[in-house]
């Protein structure tokens, strides 16, 4: 396997924070959570020499190069490589030689307001009620009778960076017999769903609807969730109950996608959906005065690929709205795949398809990226000589800071 090179694209988050960041603070920093603040800062210094760094000498001429250290902030485009790659490679050992299915639960625009002024509780709720509506389905044995394993990931935009929070889902075309309330039968014995089928989607919906309402008003009716802002009429118990009674009567998206072709194509898509974030630097195209341009899919006019111009503040704006809680899991393991029992559960899994071991390889689109080979000599050689001391103190959004090809040996 061939490890990639990691080019630095032209423009980046990072260059839109370092232009407008202070005045976009100016306006709205009252109004930002400590994390996106955070996020602000650390973005924007990114692999510059406001973090410090170290100098590295090629092998093979001599020459010299300056690398500056990374923010490590899950929100920045440029600090995931590294992070993806090693739980790739934690994630291939889980992998069965069975088919997983794709499924998505998407949350009704008109909760989206409230999702943003309760994301730790309205996110948590939305993981834990698609595991649940999965659970509760193959668990029935007029569906399946198995208890399965899930992978969700939380995504929170759309392709032009709107607030749209949805959990994408891998599971596994199959589980161990269970009872009803999900206990595993005594002796564990694999059900494999129907070839091409894991579970009817309406059914899937409406179930998803009514355990995430239900969820949703123990969640107020506890005093969790804050209404506050265009929401503020909202604080009264029967005005939230009557703007919860639509939300009954409409269809919410959830669907899934044929199954994976195997092992191979799951780690794919894994490398492609866990750690994204709300946008990669590739899909920028240009920062003109106060205005970006990005590329996106525009979904509804058959996938055609579009460039949106916003002011940098919207585009801030948007940006900003998907930094998530400071400790929120936003990649979760339910199941067969629950981290108190999963090596037990894979054990027998294996051991009832009669597989001992199951090698899985990380394609290159999941490999850290390597460093970019010396300019002078091709050479990929590259030695520690020296470090670049972290200044005392940083003026945040409105230094000139150099930026250099990002590598992840940071």
């Amino acid at each position: 396997m061939t490890a990639q090179v990691q080019q630095r694209p032209a423009l980046e988050v990072a260059d839109v924070l370092r232009c407008h960041g202070a005045s976009y603070l100016a306006a709205q920093g009252p109004h930002l959570s400590r994390n996106q603040l955070r996020a602000v800062k650390e973005l924007a210094l990114c692999r510059t020499a406001a973090l410090g760094g170290h100098t590295e000498q090629c092998a093979g001429c001599g020459s010299q190069r300056v690398c500056y250290n990374s923010c490590r902030n899950r929100h920045c485009p440029k600090c995931q490589a590294s992070t993806r790659a090693a739980w790739l490679e934690r994630e291939a050992r889980t992998l069965l030689p069975v088919d997983y299915y794709h499924v998505v639960f998407t949350l009704p625009a008109a909760l989206g307001p409230l999702a943003l002024q309760n994301q730790r509780v309205v996110y948590d709720l939305l993981l834990r009620t698609a595991w649940e509506t999965v659970r509760e389905l193959a668990s029935d044995p007029h569906y399946l009778g198995a208890t399965v394993g899930l992978l969700a990931v939380l995504h929170t935009w759309g392709q032009t960076l709107c607030h749209h929070p949805h959990v994408h889902g891998v599971v596994t075309g199959g589980g161990l017999a269970c009872d009803v309330q999900g206990r595993v039968e005594e002796p564990p014995r694999w059900v494999a769903c129907r070839p091409g089928f894991f579970l009817p989607v309406r059914v899937l919906s409406r179930l998803f609807r009514g355990q995430f309402l239900a969820g949703l008003r123990a969640a107020y009716d506890g005093g969790q969730v804050a209404c506050h802002g265009q929401l503020a009429a909202l604080a009264e118990p029967g005005a939230f109950r009557a703007w919860l009674t639509p939300l009954y009567r409409q269809e919410w998206v959830v669907y899934a996608k044929p199954p994976f072709g195997g092992p191979e194509q799951v780690l794919k898509y894994l490398a492609r959906y866990t750690h994204r974030v709300a946008i990669s630097n590739s899909r920028l195209v240009a920062l003109d005065g106060d205005q970006v341009s990005f590329r996106y899919k525009d979904y509804a006019d058959d996938q055609r690929h579009k460039t949106l111009v916003l002011s940098a503040h919207e585009f801030l704006r948007r940006f900003l709205q998907h930094v998530l809680p400071s400790g929120f899991v936003k990649i979760r393991h339910y199941g067969l795949l629950a981290n108190r029992y999963r090596e037990a559960n894979l054990r027998a899994c294996r051991a009832l398809l009669l597989v001992v071991t199951l090698t899985a390889l990380v394609t290159a689109g999941g490999s850290a990226c390597q460093p970019a080979p010396c300019p002078h000599c091709g050479g990929k050689d590259w030695r520690l000589v020296g470090h670049v001391p972290r200044p005392r103190v940083v003026e945040v959004c409105c230094l000139p800071l150099p930026r250099v090809p990002p590598d992840d040996s940071s």
